[in-house]
């Protein structure tokens, strides 16, 4: 992990260039579509309404899981600090929900970076799948996997577990209406 910052800050990776911590490997981050960046806008405009003073969203920031495994996942809840963790690195423990949009990256969200949030013991994971239009909800790690998988369609609502009185639309969170 220091040498994966190291690099950056030696200019090695393009400025532009969106890049996440991998098992020890660097990937290079596919580019982002229309609907993925407002899906992670509208996620992220819903979180701040629903959980300002509650809990801290992250956008597009790097957790740290371990030291061969820095992801950037598209959406955070993470718990609240007053310093946005300016001090601190954000990890799998101060984690509350992780959340990944996938148009092209399914795959890769799914069985690459799944298991590592497992692993890492993020409670919850959510994908949304953009193609298909739904949202892929894993709870309750244990070992490289979760033992609960909730598949939810547009016209579906779904509550994060750190906050059971917060209900949201899946069709909110995947702009389905707009489609």
């Amino acid at each position: 992990m220091d040498e994966y910052y190291r690099m950056g800050d030696a200019g090695i990776f393009k400025p532009e260039a969106r890049m996440e911590l991998i098992e020890g490997e660097v990937i290079e981050m596919s580019p982002i579509g229309d609907r993925h960046a407002a899906c992670v806008n509208q996620v992220v405009t819903l979180f701040v309404a629903a959980f300002s003073g509650k809990a801290n969203v992250s956008g597009q920031n790097p957790v740290h899981l371990s030291k061969y495994s820095v992801p950037q996942p598209d959406v955070v809840l993470a718990k609240l600090r007053e310093d946005f963790y300016v001090n601190k690195h954000l990890s799998a423990e101060d984690t509350f929900l992780v959340i990944e949009v996938s148009d092209t990256t399914l795959n890769y969200d799914g069985k690459i970076k799944l298991p590592i949030y497992a692993r890492a013991g993020v409670p919850e994971v959510w994908i949304e799948d953009l193609q298909k239009d739904r949202l892929l909800v894993y709870r309750n790690p244990v070992g490289s996997t979760y033992s609960s998988r909730v598949v939810l369609d547009q016209h579906s609502s779904v509550t994060p577990l750190a906050f059971p009185d917060t209900v949201f639309s899946v069709g909110d969170l995947l702009l389905s209406k707009y489609l």
